[in-house]
């Protein structure tokens, strides 16, 4: 069975997904609700749609998200009951139709495990529900490396978040997800790791809305110095991983955006540098570490 797991705070959009929910063509997945101590009481939407679907509420008294938004991810996944997929769906996306059933389309005949993370085709939406002016739908291929998909993502090709995709629990159980600022880049990190090895299945005969407005983090652009301190964190997680398996020119495109946050942020230490310089040298790219290395030393020298 598939968990759906909403980490509710904001219940301007939330009775959207609840209805989205509810319109699912199969019914087989179990809501779970985890209130993060919002200010915002959902009991009446929560009571008007609880008879329309498995589901179950539980409020914390502790607010989370602000602080450790993956933690509250976690202990929202805490209260599922074993059910071998997990999804974490936005309280404000929405699920198209046929989301559930079309999963279940594929999950039923993957029967030698050939996939630990599957994602559905996405699409952004505005406060009003429309279609984000100036954004197509996104598609992508039906099997993927998880490191190519990241990548076209990184480069702009393509987009992610947490919402669009559906996860094996012992995938979770294995590598969990890692802390940082605003839960910035942890979904990338996860679907790195989740995939284990796999490629990742996509499912492009639905959607999942992913709404864009000044009430999610997406939208907004006051915590930028805190999203930049995530992406260090990020990357070096990434370059330092010696499981992931980037080809050349994806790893050297890491290498250089690592240099240029810890510039920005003038966080250049010398032994770092000299490992990713060495990472560099491992992937036969004496050329550009020697580029990266002068330009390490100059921004150093500037300070």
């Amino acid at each position: 069975m598939l968990a759906i797991v909403i980490p509710y705070y904001k219940l301007t959009f939330f009775e959207a997904t609840l209805q989205s929910l509810a319109l699912q063509t199969d019914q087989r997945f179990k809501v779970y609700i985890g209130d993060d101590a919002s200010p915002e009481d959902p009991s009446i939407l929560i009571d008007q749609y609880k008879c329309q679907m498995n589901m179950m509420y539980h409020r914390y008294n502790e607010n989370y998200g602000s602080v450790a938004l993956s933690k509250q991810w976690d202990r929202c996944i805490a209260l599922t009951h074993e059910e071998p997929w997990i999804m974490i769906l936005g309280d404000d996306d929405i699920l198209t139709p046929n989301v559930v059933q079309d999963f279940y389309s594929y999950v039923e005949k993957d029967l030698e495990r050939k996939y630990a993370l599957i994602r559905f085709a996405s699409r952004f939406i505005n406060a009003l529900g429309t279609r984000l002016e100036g954004f197509d739908d996104y598609f992508h291929p039906k099997e993927e490396k998880a490191e190519d998909a990241f990548f076209r993502k990184w480069i702009g090709e393509t987009r992610s978040s947490l919402s669009e995709y559906v996860f094996a629990r012992d995938s979770y159980t294995q590598f969990g997800f890692q802390n940082y600022p605003l839960a910035w880049h942890t979904d990338d990190f996860a679907w790195l790791k989740f995939a284990n090895k796999k490629p990742i299945l996509t499912i492009n005969t639905s959607l999942v809305h992913v709404r864009v407005s000044e009430l999610s983090i997406t939208g907004t652009f006051e915590n930028e110095a805190v999203k930049n301190e995530a992406k260090r964190m990020f990357l070096r997680n990434v370059i330092f991983d010696t499981k992931l398996n980037f080809n050349t020119s994806q790893k050297n495109e890491i290498l250089f955006a690592y240099g240029k946050v810890i510039k920005v942020q003038n966080k250049i230490e010398f032994i770092e540098v000299l490992k990713i310089f060495f990472q560099f040298i491992s992937y036969f790219s004496f050329y550009n570490g020697m580029r990266f290395l002068r330009r390490m030393i100059r921004a150093k020298q500037n300070k």
